[in-house]
């Protein structure tokens, strides 16, 4: 079942950001494997992450990829993010 998942990261800049999503990019393998859309929103003072995921296990999976490297990159720990359950979800056609 899909799943979407929104984290709010205090005092993490977009600059951050990038760096960690670089080092994501470089690593072997698909660490976004089951990642059906992905946004980062800058707000004050931090960013917000929105994901739509296949299934909750997919997510959980990539968090034991992205929470070392953002730990070792030095970045904030955020809290727990929030996650639903996905009545209903569509890609318009030509994204």
């Amino acid at each position: 079942m899909a799943i979407f998942m929104q984290i709010e990261l205090p005092g993490v800049t977009t600059e951050q950001y990038d760096a960690l999503n670089a080092k994501l990019q470089a690593l072997p393998g698909n660490p976004f494997g089951g990642c059906l859309a992905h946004v980062c929103v800058p707000m004050g003072g931090g960013v917000r992450i929105s994901d739509l995921w296949e299934s909750e296990q997919a997510m959980q999976k990539f968090m034991e990829v992205v929470r070392p490297l953002a730990q070792e990159a030095g970045l904030p720990q955020g809290p727990e993010p929030k996650v639903s359950q996905v009545h209903n979800y569509f890609l318009p056609s030509g994204a």
